[in-house]
């Protein structure tokens, strides 16, 4: 089993859960980084490893708040690299979330739905504006 992969999100990178024991696997947070190749390239290495001997289900969760041009290519090449978990013969499922009313988190999520190959699902959460108190 590879140890878990984690990274705390900041203002310009997002946190990184991926915890195959616990069936974890998100990426959440703003994704602005300077280096996208740089900052995901470690990602990248642990999901290589994980998708050549999956669990037999695996549920990964995008919450992107932002994210920019070049973040976006890193984005689809992990998704390029999840599809290689059903070429195991196992499941996977991915969750894109977004916060009510942003429109253009949604419309990322859709496209990136049109182009995968994967389950896709597309969330709505509420947005902590509308907080009662």
């Amino acid at each position: 089993m590879s140890e878990p992969f984690i990274l705390e999100k900041s203002k310009t990178s997002p946190g990184i859960e991926f915890d195959r024991d616990k069936g974890v696997f998100k990426i959440g947070g703003r994704s602005i980084v300077e280096d996208p190749n740089g900052f995901y390239m470690p990602i990248y290495e642990w999901l290589e490893t994980y998708v050549k001997a999956p669990n037999p289900y695996t549920e990964f969760v995008f919450d992107l708040e932002y994210f920019n041009s070049s973040s976006a290519r890193q984005v689809m090449k992990v998704i390029m690299l999840l599809e290689e978990i059903e070429k195991t013969g196992n499941k996977i499922k991915v969750i894109w979330m977004y916060e009510e009313g942003d429109e253009m988190s949604q419309e990322r999520g859709q496209e990136i739905k049109l182009v995968s190959k994967l389950d896709f699902e597309i969330q709505e959460y509420p947005s902590d504006d509308e907080i009662d108190f």
